[in-house]
C-alpha cells in the first residue's frame, strides 16, 4: 500500500516514519521481546529470576546509551534532522546506523523509524520487567510482607511522600544509599498503598505556597506537645 502511495511532501513521509509506523512496529518489537525474554528464562528460584531480569534491564540501559544522541534528539521533540533520519533512501553512512537497517525494505524503511519504534518498545518493556522484579522481591521478602501487614497507612499518601522524601534525604536507610524507589517500594508494601505517581506529587508539594513540609511540622509539634503534657503529669 505504501509502495503505490505517494506522499504529497517531505513533512507528509517524515510524520509517517516518525509518528504512525513506529505507533505499530513498536508493539511488534515488544512482544517480541517479552516472547524472548519468557521463553529464555532460567529454571531455578526468586533469586535467579531477580538476577535475570535485572540483567534484562542493563541490556535496556545499554541500549539507550549506545543511543544517546538520537534519543536526546527524539525525546526533546527536536526535527532539525528529520530530513536524514525519515525520509527513504537518505542514507548517512556517518550517522550511527544499527546493522539491522542494511536487512529491512528501504522502500517500507528510513535509518532511524525502527530506533524510534526500539525506544517505545523499551519504554514499554522497563515497565514490564520493573513490575517482575517487585514481585520476586515480594516473594523474596514474603515472611516480612506477612508479618508486616498488620499495619495499614491510613493518612493521606501526600503525607506519606512526604515522609518518605524526609527519610530518604536523611539518609536513615542502608547508610544513606537506598534511592526513593527503594524506599517508596517498602513502604508501599509494607503498608498496603500504592503511592501512584509519586515523583510527580513530590512536585506538587515542592511547589506548595504556604508550608512545603506541612506533614513533617505537624508531627514535630505534636509530639513536642506530647512531651510538654506527659512533663505537666510529672
Amino acid at each position: 500500500m505504501l509502495i503505490k502511495h505517494k506522499f504529497k511532501s517531505k513533512h507528509e513521509e517524515i510524520l509517517f516514519f516518525k509518528s504512525i509506523k513506529p505507533q505499530f512496529t513498536s508493539k511488534l518489537y515488544y512482544h517480541m521481546a517479552i516472547y524472548r525474554i519468557a521463553s529464555q528464562a532460567p529454571l531455578g528460584g526468586a533469586s535467579i529470576l531477580k538476577k535475570y531480569y535485572e540483567a534484562e534491564q542493563v541490556n535496556i540501559k545499554d541500549f539507550f546509551d549506545k543511543n544517546l544522541d538520537f534519543y536526546q534528539y527524539y525525546r526533546t521533540n527536536s526535527t532539525f534532522l528529520d530530513e536524514k533520519y525519515f525520509l527513504r533512501g537518505n542514507v548517512d553512512f556517518k550517522i550511527n546506523l544499527n546493522n539491522y537497517y542494511f536487512e529491512l525494505d528501504p522502500k517500507f524503511s528510513t535509518t532511524h523509524d525502527s530506533k524510534v519504534a526500539l525506544i517505545m518498545a523499551y519504554d514499554l518493556l522497563s515497565i514490564y520487567i520493573d513490575k517482575k522484579i517487585l514481585e520476586l522481591e515480594k516473594a523474596l521478602n514474603g515472611i516480612y510482607t506477612t508479618q508486616s501487614s498488620k499495619l495499614q497507612w491510613t493518612a493521606s499518601k501526600v503525607a506519606l511522600i512526604e515522609l518518605i522524601y524526609a527519610l530518604q534525604t536523611e539518609g536513615v536507610f542502608n547508610n544513606g544509599t537506598a534511592n526513593v524507589k527503594d524506599i517508596a517500594d517498602q513502604f508501599q508494601e509494607t503498608f498496603n498503598v500504592d503511592l501512584g505517581q509519586y515523583r510527580r506529587m513530590f512536585l506538587d508539594i515542592r511547589t506548595r505556597k504556604d508550608d512545603r513540609a506541612k506533614f513533617i511540622n505537624t508531627l514535630k509539634d505534636k509530639l513536642l506537645l506530647r512531651m510538654e503534657e506527659t512533663d505537666e503529669n510529672f
